[in-house]
C-alpha cells in the first residue's frame, strides 16, 4: 500500500517596490505527437526533475511535475510580453490560451472518484491593500478553484504562520512548514502563490506486512544496505524497454485501488547500468510507448519500503529551460497581475512520499484471491530506481522521484 503525501512549491516574486511569491510545479521532456495538456505540463516538470537529478545523482529526490505546471499556469494568467511567451513555450501550450483545457484537467484530477486519493489546493496570499487585477483573481478561481486571502506581510512571522497553516491543512499535515519568516520582506513582498498536492493511494493488491523481510539493497554509492522489502505474488503489468543508446530497463506498473492512478517503477536491466543514464530518456512520449511494451505477468515482486522528503530550488532548473525573464528584476512582465512591476525572486518546492504495505480490508481480500500454487519468477527492486505516479486518463505525472538509498 502506498501513501504519497504532499507536494508543495513556492515561487517568490520580488521587485522594485513589490514582491511576488509563488508555489510552482513543472513538467518536462520530449512531446508525443498529440500530448494532452496534462502531458505538456508533465513534460516540463520531468525536464526540471532531470536537471535536479543531474545535479544530485546520489540523493533521493521527490518531486511533483504537476505542482510546477500548476503554479506556472496560475502565473501565466498575469504574465504578458516575453515573460508570457517563455511560459507558454516551456509548457508547449497554445498561444491563444490554455485555460479551458487547464480547467478541464483540474476537474479531471479532482473528480469525485479521486477525492479519497488526490487533493489539490491553490492559494493566493496578497499584501493588504495590494492592487491585484480583478481578472487575475477571477481567472485563477475559475480555472484552478484558487482561494484568495489578504495578509499583512509587515508581520513576517504572522504571515508565514498563516500560509504554513493553510499548507499544513491542504497536505493533511505532511508539509507543515513551507515558508520561513525571513523569506518575506516586510517592505517588498506583495503576493505569495501556493499550490499543494496531497496523494494517498491504496494498493489495488496489498503487500502483507508478514511478507516484509530484510533484504540487501545495492545503493548508488556502492554500499550494500539491508532494508525492509515488501513482497507479494500478483499479476503486474511489466515491460522491457531500451534507450536510444541501447540501455535496457524494466518497467513495472503497480495499480492503486482507485484504478485511475498507478505507480510506475523504472529499474535498469543490467546491474552495472546507472540510473542516471536512464533518466534523461524519460518523457511522456516514452511513457506512452511503454503501454505497447507491457504485458500482464504473474510474478513475485519485492520492492523496498521507502520514504523521502526534499526541498528543491526551482530557479536554476527553470532558468536553464528558458524561463529567465520571470526571475529578472528588469525584464519580468506581470502587467496583467498588477500595475506594480513584479518579478519572481525565488521558486521552491517541498514534497514528501511514504511507501509501505498499508491498505484496506478490501485490498487485503483481493490479495488473498491471487494466491497460486505455481512458482512464478521473482522481480526484486534491489538497486536505485525511478518512480512515477501517473493519472492514467490525462497522462499527468503527479509525482516522480529517484530512490538511491531507501
Amino acid at each position: 500500500m502506498v501513501k504519497l503525501r504532499g507536494a508543495v512549491w513556492i515561487i517568490m516574486k520580488h521587485l522594485y517596490s513589490s514582491c511576488l511569491f509563488a508555489l510552482v510545479a513543472l513538467y518536462g521532456g520530449v512531446l508525443s505527437l498529440s500530448p494532452s495538456y496534462g502531458e505538456r505540463g508533465s513534460n516540463l516538470g520531468i525536464q526540471v526533475f532531470q536537471e535536479v537529478a543531474l545535479a544530485k545523482p546520489q540523493e533521493n529526490i521527490i518531486f511533483s511535475p504537476h505542482g510546477v505546471a500548476s503554479i506556472l499556469g496560475m502565473l501565466l494568467t498575469g504574465a504578458s510580453g516575453k515573460t508570457r511567451k517563455q511560459i507558454v513555450s516551456a509548457l508547449h501550450y497554445k498561444k491563444n490560451g490554455p485555460y479551458k483545457m487547464l480547467k478541464k484537467l483540474h476537474k479531471a484530477l479532482t473528480t469525485k472518484s479521486n477525492q479519497d486519493a488526490v487533493l489539490i489546493a491553490n492559494g493566493l496570499f496578497s499584501q493588504e491593500g495590494f492592487p491585484i487585477e480583478p481578472d487575475f483573481i477571477s481567472e485563477n478561481k475559475e480555472n484552478f478553484e484558487c482561494e484568495s486571502r489578504s495578509l499583512d506581510f509587515s508581520n513576517t512571522e504572522g504571515a508565514a504562520n498563516e500560509i504554513n497553516e493553510w499548507v499544513n491543512n491542504a497536505t493533511k499535515g505532511q508539509i507543515s512548514t513551507l515558508i520561513k519568516p525571513e523569506m518575506l520582506d516586510p517592505g517588498f513582498t506583495r503576493l505569495v502563490a501556493v499550490n499543494s498536492i496531497y496523494f494517498k493511494g491504496l494498493w489495488k493488491s496489498r503487500f502483507l506486512p508478514a511478507n516484509t523481510k530484510m533484504r540487501p539493497f545495492n545503493a548508488g554509492n556502492g554500499n550494500v544496505y539491508t532494508v525492509p522489502m515488501m513482497s507479494q505474488l500478483y499479476a503486474f503489468n511489466i515491460g522491457l524497454a531500451t534507450t536510444p543508446q541501447g540501455l535496457k530497463y524494466k518497467i513495472i506498473e503497480l495499480p492503486y485501488k482507485s484504478n485511475s492512478i498507478s505507480m510506475l517503477i523504472v529499474l535498469p536491466f543490467e546491474e552495472d547500468t546507472a540510473l542516471s543514464s536512464i533518466i534523461p530518456h524519460i518523457n511522456t512520449a516514452t511513457m506512452q510507448n511503454w503501454t505497447k511494451l507491457m504485458h500482464m505477468r504473474k510474478v513475485h515482486l519485492a520492492i523496498p519500503k521507502f520514504s523521502a522528503d526534499a526541498e528543491v530550488d526551482l530557479k536554476t532548473p527553470l532558468s536553464a529551460l528558458g524561463l529567465t525573464d520571470m526571475f529578472s528584476q528588469d525584464k519580468a512582465d506581470f502587467r496583467h497581475l498588477s500595475a506594480e512591476p513584479l518579478y519572481v525572486s525565488k521558486a521552491l518546492q517541498k514534497a514528501k512520499i511514504v511507501v509501505n504495505e498499508d491498505g484496506t480490508k478490501a485490498a487485503a481480500a483481493t490479495s488473498a484471491v491471487l494466491l497460486t500454487r505455481s512458482s512464478p519468477p521473482w522481480i526484486t527492486v534491489d538497486r536505485p530506481f525511478l518512480f512515477l505516479i501517473k493519472h492514467k486518463q490525462s497522462g499527468t505525472v503527479l509525482f516522480m522521484g529517484q530512490i538511491i538509498q531507501p
